[in-house]
């Protein structure tokens, strides 16, 4: 039976990974929505609003490599259109279908709802280039060829895609064929070159080390950096936006480098190596620690997803896959210097004991179990999270560049999704937490068993650290009973628990170890109980804000 072009793209993303949709029905939307819910192969997960799908398909990317969000014309991808530049800024490759008014009403120019009455139609779809790498607008005639072109720059570039179907063309059988792009491979003489030049490099050199990045992970490439890692020996270290990249319980794991703000051991040890590989990094402000971060250029070799960097010498044209798989094979074992990475500490406090910083971030790391997948909100934290050891296969997921609050609990239902045979925790503060909170009741509708802890320090507390006047209005919040929001929102069964002494505080993580259903779990502290990475990055960045 021939496919409509709606069912054409359905197949070839559930071809590529995808099994879940996230999103918000609308009228234009309707032929995509029955579309994907008259798949038995596909889910609908319907959020609470556009921006909340946006951020659990950022959620569910992160585990899966890729994700399927749904929205209508207008009103819900604008909803949406926050997430989806989240998504685009951290490289996710995230398919935005959205259902359009029928082409023959747009041709007409008729004022419809959702538009702004002008007779233009191209307009939303032009306000989202800037967070897309490809768009299109799907049609009998071109839905073969542009799905596969979709498909294949969203994976090149690891960034979301626009896919608009006017709602009569969504319908309509394809007219033409079009076979899937293959990905792209090296060159061959500019990855010899590229490799060999690295090679050179180390072979010339006491001391290097490696600082395996986030677009590693974004392509699926971890077991290829770990072997690189350990056919030549070399130690490595992470940047926060990168951690748990590679299991940090190995012997060659150095720690977090986060410039000159955290760990003097790991600066030290990062900034002094003769050679330095940064593999598929970004130098934010976080991950550089406000730019306190000193690599020489002269002793780093920038490996990137599409070209390779010695000095001066630019290799383009290779593939950072191909690029780990030839170093793997050429690189020679050494001895390299190398140091051990420090945890948190003891935890400290008993008994009536307030829960300060110091009783706080130990006693999570502990929680932590192997294979657990921690999503951490922006902001104090997950910063102070980011310094935890990770169990062996646990991840860290944080929204590091785009830093937009609400995202953690919608992207904790979408990595949940995505992984229901792990265990989730969530760990969000208050504040972000008003946001998003609603998205609570998909964990209890798609039978997940998340651990929530919600930090509630009485406000914006990193505003607080980042703003001239801590105390001053904006950093207040409305105090909710945090604890009655899982029952009200559908969550029956689930453990609930306000702790504000550590006695509390150990009790509730016991019996959340043991639970066979989710857990939400207030965790309040002092208004000022920041983490070290916080408090010191107010220190270092208070010139980026004229403080």
């Amino acid at each position: 039976m021939t496919l409509t072009v709606i069912q054409y793209v359905l197949d070839r993303l559930k071809a590529i990974g995808i099994a879940d949709v996230f999103g918000v029905p609308g009228d234009y939307a309707f032929p995509v929505n029955d579309a994907i819910c008259e798949d038995p192969a596909l889910r609908w997960i319907g959020c609470t609003n556009e921006l909340n799908a946006a951020y659990a398909a950022d959620g569910y990317a992160r585990v899966r490599g890729m994700a399927a969000l749904c929205t209508t014309y207008g009103v819900g991808e604008l909803s949406a259109i926050n997430g989806v530049a989240g998504a685009y800024a951290e490289h996710l490759p995230v398919f935005h279908l959205v259902g359009m008014p029928a082409m023959s009403v747009q041709k007409s120019r008729a004022v419809m709802h959702h538009t702004l009455g002008n007779g233009e139609y191209d307009l939303f779809r032009r306000m989202t280039e800037s967070v897309v790498c490809a768009h299109a607008i799907l049609t009998p005639q071109n839905v073969a060829y542009e799905t596969e072109r979709l498909i294949a720059e969203a994976l090149f570039h690891r960034r979301p895609v626009y896919m608009g179907f006017p709602a009569d063309y969504a319908v309509q059988p394809v007219l033409g064929s079009a076979a899937p792009i293959r990905p792209p491979s090296s060159e061959a003489a500019a990855l010899e070159a590229a490799v060999a030049a690295v090679r050179a490099a180390l072979g010339q050199v006491r001391t290097a080390c490696a600082l395996p990045g986030i677009l590693v992970a974004r392509c699926g490439l971890q077991p290829q950096m770990q072997e690189v890692i350990d056919r030549s020996g070399l130690p490595f270290a992470t940047m926060f936006m990168d951690k748990s990249l590679l299991d940090e319980r190995q012997p060659a794991y150095a720690g977090m480098y986060d410039g000159a703000i955290m760990t003097e051991e790991v600066r030290a040890f990062v900034e002094g190596c003769d050679q330095v590989l940064a593999i598929g990094t970004l130098a934010s402000d976080f991950n550089t620690g406000a730019f306190t971060a000193r690599l020489d250029p002269a002793k780093t070799i920038a490996i990137g997803h599409h070209h390779v960097r010695v000095g001066r010498k630019v290799y383009a044209n290779v593939e950072l896959g191909d690029v780990l798989a030839a170093l793997a094979e050429r690189l020679d074992r050494r001895d390299w210097p190398r140091i051990a990475p420090h945890s948190l500490g003891d935890k400290s406090g008993q008994g009536d004991d307030p829960i300060t910083v110091e009783a706080l971030y130990p006693r999570w790391a502990e929680f932590l179990q192997p294979g657990d997948i921690l999503i951490a909100e922006t902001g104090t934290a997950s910063m102070g999270l980011g310094f935890a050891l990770m169990p062996q296969g646990a991840s860290f997921h944080n929204q590091t560049l785009w830093g937009s609050i609400g995202w953690a609990t919608p992207a904790a239902v979408g990595a949940a999704a995505a992984a229901p045979d792990r265990r989730v925790v969530l760990v969000t503060g208050e504040g972000s937490h008003q946001l998003t909170a609603q998205e609570l009741g998909q964990f209890a509708r798609l039978g997940l068993k998340p651990v929530v802890f919600v930090l509630n320090n009485n406000g914006y507390l990193i505003e607080r650290l980042l703003c001239r006047d801590p105390a001053i209005a904006y950093n207040d919040l409305p105090p909710w009973r945090y604890t009655e929001l899982p029952h009200a929102l559908g969550c029956d069964g689930w453990l609930t628990a306000r702790v504000t002494t550590c006695a509390e505080f150990d009790a509730a993580l016991e019996a959340a170890g043991r639970m066979d259903a989710g857990a939400y779990i207030e965790v309040v502290t002092d208004s000022y109980a920041a983490s070290p990475l916080a408090v010191k990055l107010h220190e270092s960045m208070a010139s980026l804000y004229g403080a």
